[in-house]
Parts: C-alpha cells; structure tokens; sequence
C-alpha cells in the first residue's frame, strides 16, 4: 500500500513503523510498497526507491525489523511507466498541476511501450526504443541484488495495474509494431524477459513473486485467457508465485469509474483459483479478503496458496494474530508480540471472570 510519503526516494520512519505494525500483528510476509527502479519509474514525487545503493541502509533497517518480529521482508519492484511523473492521491491523484509545481514537484520525462498518454490531459511518454528496454531490464537487475543487500527474502515485479510491465503485455497500450509489439507471444517478451534476467540474479533459495493484472477490466484488454498463458512462461523462468490482481491500464485499479468486474468480498478469486490450477504455478490471492473464515475458506478450498490483506490491514494492522483467535489457531495468544501478550492474556481472564464476551 504506496504511502506516498519518501523523500528522493528515500524511506523514513514513517515507513519503519507502518511496516513493523504488521510484522508486530502477525504477518507473514510483509511487503514494502512499490518500490522504483529507476527514479523516472516514480509515481509521485514521494515513492520509495531502489534504483541508487544510498537507499540500501533505510530499507536494511526496515527489513531486519520484520525480520526480528518473525516475518519474512519482502518488497516490491516497480516501474510506473506512463503512470509516472502524477500528483499524490490527496493532491489529486492525476498529472501533475502548477500547485504541485508550486511545492516543487515538477514533472519529469517518462517512458512507456508506445508514446499513447493514459488518458487527456496526461503526459505523452517517450516510447522506449529496443536499445533502450536492457537499460530497464539492468534496472530491475540491479534492484533486485540492492533488495538482496538489504536483507529482503522475497520480492515481487511488479506487472500489474497499468504500470510499465504490465502496459507491454496490454494491448490497450502496447501499440507497437516490432517483435515487443503485436501479438500475444511479442508483448510477453519484455516482461518475460526481466522475469528471468531477475530470476537469475535473485539468489536461487528466495522466492520471487509477480503481481498480474488478470484482466484489464476494459473491452478489448489483457485476458484471462492471456494470463494463463503468461503464467505458465513465468513458472517456466522460475517464478515462484503468481499475485493475481486485476485492473489499472486505463485509470486507476482501485478507484476506476468505468470497470465491469463488480467489486464484492473475494471477487479476484476466481482468478486465483484458475491460475493456480490451470497454470499449475502456486497463486496468492488479494481484493477484498475481509475476514478470517473467507481467508481460511478459500485456502481450504484450494482457491489460492497465499493471501493478501492490504486496505483490511491498514485498518487494522493486527488482522493475522485476530484471525488466529478467531480461527481457534492461538487461544492462549502465543502468537502475539510477547510484550503485547502477557499483558492481554491476563486481561482476558479477568474479562472471563467478570463473564463479558467478545
């Protein structure tokens, strides 16, 4: 979940004590945000980065603190694409305007498959031209072992929801017309191909993840049937998972107006589910996972391998150690942090004893 809040690309202690909230609740695995490639890869002006070793330390910090709480450390690499160069969410989420100028947040040159904007009124982005994509690729390399250096066990491309990965595959946005253009098996190339250059400089014991965009969501976008296909070229570079998510290559993934995939509890798990079965690659599935027995439901099921709780665990950051107690796994709240659970255990005697129920 992007904070928006970096400086140059840097990490603060906001971002070490958001994330160490669920490390300490009993997470997992707990992702850093999109994290940039390149500093032209940015959303905002405030995205955290890893395209310069100086942001190694910050997020060593960060790590070896998710790490002493029993969480695996993972993060994200990302590339924004045409998305770059845009206003943070509570300035407006859209291109860049003369008050963000104002506060000296300029726009800068992006880069994308082909020069079509996302929408009116957003920058054109300078098509990337084939000497150009290995500078990418090396970007993505070099991210992953500066992630390896700051003691990451896991990260996860980024391929998804209108970034510059996944606007290759779209082709809604990849208007090209050499062997990165075209047809299916062509705007899988590039993805695929920083998929195996990462896989390879990736330390082998340490998982690697990509998030897809199932669906684009739009007529005549990414399918399915498409990911299906991408998924199974992925298991075969050596990725580990596949994060199935949907949306974002005209607009925003979770904010779009004009999207046919209705939003209820678990709608991507169909997604999850085909994935995981049909590519026979392992999946983790995210959107609107609300409560524990629909988490546990779907794991039972068969329907994903992994879930991921994002907006839920914003709300309320103890969500993994609550759905333990919920679920009947930790009655006796063992798997809280041991500062929090010596003093909640006798707390919830004493509600016993004055008979009140939660």
């Amino acid at each position: 979940m992007c904070q928006y809040s970096a400086k140059d690309g840097h990490v603060t202690d906001w971002h070490l004590v958001h994330l160490g909230k669920f490390a300490q609740g009993g997470a997992g695995i707990v992702f850093v945000e999109a994290t940039a490639v390149e500093a032209r890869g940015r959303i905002t002006h405030g995205d955290t980065g890893i395209w310069d070793d100086a942001h190694i330390p910050g997020l060593a910090r960060i790590a070896a603190f998710i790490k002493s709480q029993g969480a695996l450390p993972a993060i994200q690499l990302a590339h924004a694409g045409r998305k770059a160069s845009m206003a943070r969410p509570w300035y407006g989420n859209g291109p860049l305007t003369q008050a963000d100028v104002d506060r000296g947040e300029k726009a800068w040159r992006i880069v994308a498959p082909a020069e079509t904007p996302l929408d009116e009124g957003w920058l054109k982005p300078h098509p990337l031209a084939k000497s150009e994509l290995g500078e990418v690729r090396e970007a993505f390399v070099a991210a992953a072992r500066r992630a390896d250096k700051a003691g990451f066990d896991v990260i996860e491309l980024h391929a998804a929801h209108g970034y510059l990965l996944h606007t290759f595959l779209s082709p809604i946005s990849n208007l090209r017309t050499d062997e990165y253009g075209g047809s299916r098996e062509n705007r899988m190339r590039f993805p695929l191909e920083v998929a195996s250059a990462v896989r390879e400089a990736w330390p082998k014991g340490k998982p690697l993840f990509v998030r897809v965009s199932s669906i684009d969501d739009v007529e005549g976008g990414w399918s399915l049937e498409d990911t299906l296909v991408f998924a199974k070229e992925l298991k075969k570079a050596g990725v580990d998972i596949i994060d199935c998510s949907s949306g974002g290559i005209s607009g925003s993934a979770t904010a779009a107006t004009k999207m046919l995939l209705p939003r209820v509890p678990g709608f991507q798990l169909p997604f999850s589910e085909r994935i995981r079965k049909e590519a026979g690659v392992p999946t983790m599935a995210v959107g609107l996972i609300l409560t524990p027995q629909q988490a546990e439901e779907a794991l039972q099921a068969g329907r994903a391998d992994l879930i991921a709780v994002g907006r839920e665990a914003l709300y309320d950051p103890n969500w993994p150690v609550h759905a333990a107690q919920a679920l009947g796994a930790d009655p006796s709240m063992e798997r809280w942090p041991l500062q929090y659970g010596w003093w909640l255990t006798r707390r919830e005697t004493l509600l016993r004893k004055l008979g009140v129920r939660r």
